[in-house]
Protein backbone atom coordinates (compact mmCIF):
# COMPACT_ATOMS: atom_id res chain seq x y z
CA UNK A 1 0.00 0.00 0.00
CA UNK A 2 1.37 3.19 -1.09
CA UNK A 3 0.24 6.41 -1.75
CA UNK A 4 1.59 6.12 -5.32
CA UNK A 5 -0.44 2.84 -5.84
CA UNK A 6 -3.74 4.92 -7.51
CA UNK A 7 -4.22 7.80 -9.52
CA UNK A 8 -6.55 10.07 -7.74
CA UNK A 9 -6.26 12.77 -10.03
CA UNK A 10 -8.83 10.74 -11.96
CA UNK A 11 -12.23 9.80 -11.30
CA UNK A 12 -11.50 6.21 -12.24
CA UNK A 13 -8.41 6.19 -9.56
CA UNK A 14 -10.94 7.61 -7.12
CA UNK A 15 -13.59 4.89 -8.20
CA UNK A 16 -11.02 2.43 -7.78
CA UNK A 17 -9.35 3.57 -4.34
CA UNK A 18 -12.94 2.76 -3.31
CA UNK A 19 -13.47 0.32 -4.01
CA UNK A 20 -9.94 -1.61 -2.70
CA UNK A 21 -11.87 -3.40 0.01
CA UNK A 22 -13.32 -5.45 -2.29
CA UNK A 23 -9.67 -6.96 -3.21
CA UNK A 24 -8.57 -6.87 0.65
CA UNK A 25 -12.18 -9.44 0.91
CA UNK A 26 -11.28 -11.73 -1.61
CA UNK A 27 -7.64 -12.12 0.46
CA UNK A 28 -9.81 -12.56 3.67
CA UNK A 29 -12.35 -15.32 2.30
CA UNK A 30 -10.10 -17.09 0.69
CA UNK A 31 -8.02 -17.89 3.76
CA UNK A 32 -11.32 -18.26 5.89
CA UNK A 33 -12.59 -20.89 3.45
CA UNK A 34 -8.84 -22.60 3.36
CA UNK A 35 -8.59 -22.22 -0.11
CA UNK A 36 -4.69 -21.81 0.05
CA UNK A 37 -4.42 -25.23 2.43
CA UNK A 38 -6.88 -27.34 -0.26
CA UNK A 39 -3.89 -25.48 -3.40
CA UNK A 40 -1.16 -26.88 -0.84
CA UNK A 41 1.14 -28.55 -3.13
CA UNK A 42 -1.23 -29.49 -5.79
CA UNK A 43 -3.54 -27.60 -8.55
CA UNK A 44 -7.23 -27.90 -9.36
CA UNK A 45 -9.81 -27.05 -11.80
CA UNK A 46 -13.16 -25.43 -10.59
CA UNK A 47 -15.14 -28.07 -10.28
CA UNK A 48 -13.01 -29.82 -8.15
CA UNK A 49 -12.44 -26.40 -5.79
CA UNK A 50 -16.02 -25.94 -5.31
CA UNK A 51 -16.11 -29.51 -4.73
CA UNK A 52 -13.23 -29.29 -1.48
CA UNK A 53 -14.50 -26.31 -0.23
CA UNK A 54 -18.43 -26.50 -0.48
CA UNK A 55 -19.05 -23.71 -2.70
CA UNK A 56 -21.90 -23.07 -4.90
CA UNK A 57 -20.21 -22.10 -7.87
CA UNK A 58 -21.78 -19.10 -8.74
CA UNK A 59 -18.93 -16.47 -9.11
CA UNK A 60 -16.17 -18.70 -8.31
CA UNK A 61 -14.06 -18.55 -11.12
CA UNK A 62 -14.21 -14.39 -11.12
CA UNK A 63 -13.23 -14.95 -7.53
CA UNK A 64 -10.60 -17.00 -8.56
CA UNK A 65 -9.38 -15.27 -11.01
CA UNK A 66 -9.03 -11.94 -9.36
CA UNK A 67 -6.80 -13.90 -6.44
CA UNK A 68 -4.56 -14.91 -9.81
CA UNK A 69 -4.63 -10.76 -10.65
CA UNK A 70 -3.15 -10.30 -7.24
CA UNK A 71 -1.01 -12.48 -7.28
CA UNK A 72 -2.10 -14.78 -4.83
CA UNK A 73 -2.88 -17.59 -7.21
CA UNK A 74 -1.72 -18.49 -10.40
CA UNK A 75 -3.73 -20.34 -13.39
CA UNK A 76 -2.47 -22.37 -16.30
CA UNK A 77 -4.97 -23.95 -18.83
CA UNK A 78 -7.89 -23.59 -16.44
CA UNK A 79 -6.39 -25.34 -13.48
CA UNK A 80 -5.11 -22.53 -10.15
CA UNK A 81 -2.47 -23.69 -7.99
CA UNK A 82 -0.71 -21.32 -5.03
CA UNK A 83 1.49 -18.52 -5.40
CA UNK A 84 4.81 -18.49 -4.05
CA UNK A 85 3.96 -16.33 -1.72
CA UNK A 86 0.61 -17.50 -0.94
CA UNK A 87 1.82 -21.24 -0.98
CA UNK A 88 4.48 -20.31 1.66
CA UNK A 89 2.24 -18.14 4.05
CA UNK A 90 -0.96 -18.79 4.08
CA UNK A 91 -1.27 -22.55 4.59
CA UNK A 92 -2.89 -23.97 7.71
CA UNK A 93 0.32 -25.84 9.63
CA UNK A 94 3.06 -24.88 8.05
CA UNK A 95 5.19 -22.73 10.27
CA UNK A 96 5.71 -19.87 8.71
CA UNK A 97 1.79 -19.27 8.22
CA UNK A 98 0.51 -15.67 9.22
CA UNK A 99 -3.47 -16.67 8.44
CA UNK A 100 -3.85 -16.12 12.03
CA UNK A 101 -3.70 -12.18 11.82
CA UNK A 102 -5.44 -12.62 8.50
CA UNK A 103 -8.41 -14.61 10.16
CA UNK A 104 -8.78 -12.03 13.02
CA UNK A 105 -8.90 -9.02 10.72
CA UNK A 106 -11.54 -10.82 8.80
CA UNK A 107 -13.50 -11.84 12.44
CA UNK A 108 -12.64 -8.95 14.06
CA UNK A 109 -10.94 -5.49 11.70
CA UNK A 110 -13.10 -5.81 9.00
CA UNK A 111 -16.82 -5.44 10.47
CA UNK A 112 -15.06 -2.58 12.27
CA UNK A 113 -13.89 -0.40 9.87
CA UNK A 114 -17.84 -0.70 8.48
CA UNK A 115 -17.86 1.30 11.54
CA UNK A 116 -15.61 3.92 11.08
CA UNK A 117 -18.00 6.91 10.66
CA UNK A 118 -19.64 5.96 14.32
CA UNK A 119 -15.72 5.41 15.53
CA UNK A 120 -15.43 8.53 14.41
CA UNK A 121 -18.19 10.71 15.75
CA UNK A 122 -18.02 8.96 19.28
CA UNK A 123 -14.48 8.50 19.61
CA UNK A 124 -15.63 4.78 20.97
CA UNK A 125 -14.68 1.26 19.71
CA UNK A 126 -16.31 -0.76 17.52
CA UNK A 127 -15.11 -4.19 18.08
CA UNK A 128 -17.71 -5.32 19.82
CA UNK A 129 -15.06 -7.42 22.21
CA UNK A 130 -13.47 -5.68 24.73
CA UNK A 131 -10.21 -7.91 26.00
CA UNK A 132 -11.62 -8.97 29.63
CA UNK A 133 -14.39 -10.76 27.38
CA UNK A 134 -11.88 -12.39 24.52
CA UNK A 135 -9.64 -13.77 27.46
CA UNK A 136 -12.86 -15.29 29.09
CA UNK A 137 -13.82 -16.90 25.77
CA UNK A 138 -11.98 -19.93 25.15
CA UNK A 139 -12.57 -19.94 21.36
CA UNK A 140 -11.59 -15.89 21.02
CA UNK A 141 -8.90 -16.30 23.12
CA UNK A 142 -7.59 -19.66 21.09
CA UNK A 143 -8.39 -17.59 17.79
CA UNK A 144 -6.38 -13.96 18.98
CA UNK A 145 -3.29 -16.02 20.07
CA UNK A 146 -3.25 -17.70 16.22
CA UNK A 147 -2.99 -14.09 14.98
CA UNK A 148 -0.13 -12.86 17.72
CA UNK A 149 1.66 -16.22 16.68
CA UNK A 150 1.36 -14.68 13.26
CA UNK A 151 3.29 -11.66 13.82
CA UNK A 152 5.55 -13.25 16.12
CA UNK A 153 6.65 -15.11 13.56
CA UNK A 154 7.86 -12.51 11.39
CA UNK A 155 8.67 -9.87 13.57
CA UNK A 156 10.44 -12.07 16.30
CA UNK A 157 13.30 -12.96 13.35
CA UNK A 158 13.37 -9.06 12.66
CA UNK A 159 13.67 -7.71 16.09
CA UNK A 160 16.96 -10.58 16.90
CA UNK A 161 18.57 -8.96 13.91
CA UNK A 162 18.23 -5.48 14.59
CA UNK A 163 19.25 -5.32 18.11
CA UNK A 164 22.40 -6.37 18.96
CA UNK A 165 23.42 -6.52 22.79
CA UNK A 166 21.22 -9.87 23.76
CA UNK A 167 24.85 -10.86 24.47
CA UNK A 168 25.61 -9.01 27.65
CA UNK A 169 22.39 -9.69 29.07
CA UNK A 170 20.99 -12.89 31.50
CA UNK A 171 17.50 -12.28 31.18
CA UNK A 172 14.78 -11.16 28.91
CA UNK A 173 10.71 -10.01 29.57
CA UNK A 174 8.38 -9.62 27.48
CA UNK A 175 5.54 -7.40 28.59
CA UNK A 176 2.04 -8.66 26.76
CA UNK A 177 3.68 -11.29 25.55
CA UNK A 178 0.70 -13.28 24.64
CA UNK A 179 1.63 -17.23 25.07
CA UNK A 180 5.77 -16.59 24.85
CA UNK A 181 6.42 -17.00 21.36
CA UNK A 182 8.80 -13.58 20.75
CA UNK A 183 10.24 -15.27 24.17
CA UNK A 184 10.81 -18.57 22.94
CA UNK A 185 12.37 -17.32 19.78
CA UNK A 186 14.90 -14.92 21.44
CA UNK A 187 16.26 -17.88 23.63
CA UNK A 188 16.58 -19.93 21.24
CA UNK A 189 18.75 -17.60 19.28
CA UNK A 190 20.39 -16.67 22.28
CA UNK A 191 20.82 -19.92 24.59
CA UNK A 192 22.48 -18.01 27.71
CA UNK A 193 19.18 -15.89 28.29
CA UNK A 194 16.57 -16.63 30.75
CA UNK A 195 13.68 -15.87 28.98
CA UNK A 196 9.97 -14.56 30.83
CA UNK A 197 6.75 -13.59 29.97
CA UNK A 198 4.13 -11.23 31.35
CA UNK A 199 0.77 -11.14 30.68
CA UNK A 200 -3.00 -12.12 31.93
CA UNK A 201 -3.48 -15.36 33.60
CA UNK A 202 -5.37 -16.58 31.32
CA UNK A 203 -2.50 -17.55 29.19
CA UNK A 204 -1.03 -19.45 31.73
CA UNK A 205 -1.96 -22.80 30.21
CA UNK A 206 -1.38 -21.70 26.15
CA UNK A 207 2.20 -20.59 27.75
CA UNK A 208 2.99 -23.77 29.20
CA UNK A 209 1.52 -25.76 25.80
CA UNK A 210 4.04 -23.56 23.85
CA UNK A 211 7.23 -23.93 25.94
CA UNK A 212 6.76 -28.17 25.94
CA UNK A 213 6.02 -27.89 21.88
CA UNK A 214 9.28 -25.81 21.84
CA UNK A 215 11.84 -28.01 24.29
CA UNK A 216 12.00 -24.52 26.16
CA UNK A 217 9.68 -26.07 29.65
CA UNK A 218 12.28 -24.53 32.86
CA UNK A 219 13.40 -22.09 30.28
CA UNK A 220 10.78 -19.48 29.79
CA UNK A 221 8.54 -19.17 32.50
CA UNK A 222 5.13 -17.28 32.47
CA UNK A 223 4.33 -14.76 34.85
CA UNK A 224 0.43 -14.29 35.18
CA UNK A 225 -0.83 -10.74 36.06
CA UNK A 226 -1.98 -7.42 34.98
CA UNK A 227 0.45 -4.84 34.20
CA UNK A 228 -1.47 -2.10 35.47
CA UNK A 229 -1.88 -3.35 38.96
CA UNK A 230 0.89 -6.05 39.51
CA UNK A 231 4.23 -5.65 39.77
CA UNK A 232 6.37 -6.54 36.67
CA UNK A 233 9.30 -9.17 36.69
CA UNK A 234 12.64 -7.57 36.75
CA UNK A 235 14.46 -8.71 33.92
CA UNK A 236 18.15 -7.00 32.21
CA UNK A 237 15.82 -6.73 28.72
CA UNK A 238 12.28 -5.57 29.24
CA UNK A 239 10.70 -6.17 25.57
CA UNK A 240 6.89 -3.87 25.36
CA UNK A 241 6.53 -5.04 21.85
CA UNK A 242 3.06 -4.01 20.13
CA UNK A 243 1.33 -2.92 23.40
CA UNK A 244 1.96 0.94 24.21
CA UNK A 245 -0.07 1.38 21.00
CA UNK A 246 -3.38 -0.40 22.48
CA UNK A 247 -3.37 2.46 25.39
CA UNK A 248 -3.62 6.18 25.83
CA UNK A 249 -0.34 8.27 26.17
CA UNK A 250 -0.96 8.80 29.59
CA UNK A 251 -1.23 5.05 30.25
CA UNK A 252 1.93 4.77 27.81
CA UNK A 253 3.45 6.63 29.68
CA UNK A 254 2.49 4.79 33.17
CA UNK A 255 3.63 1.53 31.39
CA UNK A 256 7.13 3.18 30.40
CA UNK A 257 7.51 3.86 33.88
CA UNK A 258 6.65 0.20 35.00
CA UNK A 259 8.94 -1.02 32.68
CA UNK A 260 11.77 1.33 34.00
CA UNK A 261 11.31 -0.61 37.68
CA UNK A 262 11.50 -3.56 35.88
CA UNK A 263 14.50 -2.78 34.49
CA UNK A 264 17.60 -3.79 36.09
CA UNK A 265 20.63 -1.75 36.27
CA UNK A 266 22.50 -0.91 33.22
CA UNK A 267 19.93 -3.18 31.41
CA UNK A 268 17.71 -1.43 28.59
CA UNK A 269 13.93 -1.29 27.31
CA UNK A 270 13.27 -2.51 24.08
CA UNK A 271 10.10 -0.57 22.36
CA UNK A 272 8.51 -1.36 18.86
CA UNK A 273 5.31 -0.27 16.90
CA UNK A 274 4.02 1.33 14.08
CA UNK A 275 5.07 4.69 15.02
CA UNK A 276 4.09 7.34 12.74
CA UNK A 277 7.35 8.76 12.03
CA UNK A 278 8.66 6.34 9.62
CA UNK A 279 8.04 8.27 6.21
CA UNK A 280 8.19 4.70 4.02
CA UNK A 281 4.84 3.38 6.06
CA UNK A 282 3.52 6.15 6.41
CA UNK A 283 -0.17 5.10 5.43
CA UNK A 284 0.08 1.56 6.46
CA UNK A 285 1.11 2.97 9.99
CA UNK A 286 -1.79 5.46 10.08
CA UNK A 287 -4.07 2.74 8.84
CA UNK A 288 -3.08 0.33 12.09
CA UNK A 289 -3.54 3.75 14.35
CA UNK A 290 -7.33 3.76 13.28
CA UNK A 291 -7.47 -0.21 13.69
CA UNK A 292 -6.53 0.80 17.12
CA UNK A 293 -9.37 3.45 17.20
CA UNK A 294 -11.70 0.70 16.60
CA UNK A 295 -10.73 -1.82 18.25
CA UNK A 296 -9.32 -0.49 21.76
CA UNK A 297 -10.96 2.16 24.32
CA UNK A 298 -8.24 4.85 23.59
CA UNK A 299 -5.02 3.38 22.03
CA UNK A 300 -3.19 5.11 18.63
CA UNK A 301 -0.31 4.78 16.98
CA UNK A 302 2.57 7.56 18.44
CA UNK A 303 5.38 9.21 17.68
CA UNK A 304 9.08 8.93 18.58
CA UNK A 305 8.77 11.92 19.90
CA UNK A 306 6.10 10.84 22.24
CA UNK A 307 7.52 7.97 23.86
CA UNK A 308 11.22 9.75 24.00
CA UNK A 309 9.17 11.65 26.48
CA UNK A 310 8.03 8.69 28.69
CA UNK A 311 11.45 7.25 28.47
CA UNK A 312 13.10 10.56 29.67
CA UNK A 313 10.35 11.35 32.06
CA UNK A 314 10.79 8.07 33.66
CA UNK A 315 14.74 8.14 34.03
CA UNK A 316 16.36 6.35 31.75
CA UNK A 317 19.54 7.85 30.73
CA UNK A 318 19.71 7.51 26.87
CA UNK A 319 17.79 6.26 23.60
CA UNK A 320 18.11 5.72 20.31
CA UNK A 321 15.95 4.57 17.24
CA UNK A 322 16.02 1.73 14.40
CA UNK A 323 13.87 0.66 11.85
CA UNK A 324 12.47 -2.89 12.68
CA UNK A 325 11.11 -4.88 9.65
CA UNK A 326 8.94 -3.56 7.28
CA UNK A 327 7.05 -0.84 8.59
CA UNK A 328 7.82 -0.72 13.02
CA UNK A 329 10.33 1.11 14.43
CA UNK A 330 12.39 0.04 18.12
CA UNK A 331 13.38 2.18 20.22
CA UNK A 332 15.91 1.06 22.66
CA UNK A 333 16.21 3.03 25.99
CA UNK A 334 19.15 2.26 28.32
CA UNK A 335 19.01 2.24 31.89
CA UNK A 336 22.16 3.79 34.32
CA UNK A 337 23.91 0.90 36.22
Amino acid sequence: MTSTAVDTSKPSGIIRLANSFCDAKALLTAVELGLFSTLHGSEAGVEVIRERLGLHGRGLSDWLDLLVELNLLEREDGRYRNSPGADRYLVRGAEPYIGGFIERSNRNLYPAWGRLSEALRTGESQSGSHFDAVVENPKILAQFINSMDALTRTLGPQLIEAYDGWGGYGSVLDVGGCRGGLAAQIVKAHSHLEGNVFDLPQMAPFAAELAAEQGLTGKVTFHGGSFFSDPLPSADIVVLGHVLHDWSAEQRKFLVEKAYDAVNPGGVLLVYDRMLDRASSRIENLVISLDMLLVTDGGSEYTVGELRSHIEGAGFASAEERLLGDDDTLVIAHKAS
